[in-house]
């Protein structure tokens, strides 16, 4: 299925479900989720792809809120879920397609990109891969365009990701804000950061990954389309009720189909990204402006002095910027009191 990323302001904005892995490592669950995304409002259904024996070393910490995902380490924690295979991803891709869905998966592993590679259009890499040269390298080779989250990261870190990127054949990277927290609080979701991403990265495409809960995503979601961004992320499940790992700052379908309409409903809002008159305005335009207006009646032949005139509505006369050249000009008729003037009324001098 072909793949672009919007990054145009009167682009349609792309959403991204993060399944992740919260299909539990069962591939039924997985399709289920597919398919459940038909209708939804959904663009793209991604998941992950690791190995924990190659992500993280049994005694790497836990960094997520532990009453939330309890798991000591991550390692744990990602055993749990590393169980699908590439048939199982291929399955995964055929049916994203079947759907109308784009299907995009996250490697965490330069092996697992080479098998990979023949089922995705694009690439998404985590924040926390920000700085993982071997893998950016890889996937920059593969000649796709990339979605990169910058969690956690300096401008800096941002620059150097997206030139080893793009040196390696990316031929478009995304720039996607998000805080690396799981859940993050509203004061911490910092969409602001995209004006600095647009500012440091001109002309890139924008995103945004979400990971606050409740009415906040809506909130963060929309202030982030509003500052630029054109690829919205959230975490992806059936049942938000789960325990642990992702479920709890994840939306459900019923949720993302509520994102696609206020997406769609702010996209009406916020219009074309350019100060013009628009139709509806012109009756306004014309008569809730002002005009020059006989203060008192105005005798022709009479010399117009500043205190004869006012400035009233219907914006249908000589503008009040003009005043400067109706004073001292004759009135070349009898004007009455309460005229809005026009030029024929006038023998402008000079």
């Amino acid at each position: 299925m072909s793949f672009t990323l919007p990054h145009r302001f009167e682009d349609r904005t792309l959403v991204v479900a993060e399944a992740g892995v919260n299909h539990g490592g069962d591939l039924e669950v997985a399709l289920e989720m597919v398919a459940a995304a038909a209708g939804a409002g959904i663009d793209v259904v991604k998941f992950q792809t690791y190995t924990a024996g190659r992500l993280a070393t049994r005694s790497s910490e836990a960094y997520w809120d532990r009453t939330k995902e309890p798991t000591a380490t991550q390692f744990e924690l990602f055993s749990r879920y590393d169980r699908l295979g590439p048939d199982d991803y291929g399955a995964l891709a055929d049916a994203c397609r079947g759907h109308g869905l784009i299907f995009l998966t996250t490697p965490f592993d330069v092996e697992a990109v080479d098998w990979l590679d023949e089922l995705v259009p694009a690439w998404k890499v985590a924040s926390a891969d920000l700085t993982n040269a071997l893998l950016l390298e890889r996937l920059g080779r593969t000649g796709k365009p990339v979605l990169l989250s910058t969690g956690a990261g300096t401008l800096e870190e941002v620059a150097a990701a997206v030139g080893l990127l793009e040196r390696a054949g990316a031929p478009v990277v995304a720039l996607l804000h998000c805080t690396l927290s799981y859940p993050t609080a509203a004061a911490d979701a910092a969409v602001g950061a995209l004006v600095a991403l647009a500012q440091a990265f001109p002309g890139r495409p924008l995103g945004y990954s979400d990971h606050t809960v409740g009415a906040d995503s809506f909130a963060a979601i929309a202030a982030a389309v509003a500052l630029g961004a054109r690829i919205v992320e959230k975490h992806y499940t059936l049942d938000a009720t789960l325990p642990g790992n992702d479920h709890y700052h994840a939306f459900e379908p019923a949720e993302f189909r509520r994102l696609r309409e206020e997406l769609d409903r702010l996209a009406l809002l916020l219009g074309s990204p350019e100060k013009r008159v628009l139709e509806v305005e012109e009756p306004a335009r014309l008569h809730a402006r002002r005009s020059l207006v006989s203060r008192v009646a105005i005798p022709a032949g009479t010399v117009v002095a500043p205190e004869m005139l006012d400035v009233k509505r219907p914006g249908t006369g000589i503008e009040p910027a003009q005043l400067p050249h109706v004073v001292g000009a004759r009135a070349a008729v009898d004007i009455p009191e309460d005229t809005t003037l026009v030029w024929d009324l006038l023998d402008r001098v000079g």
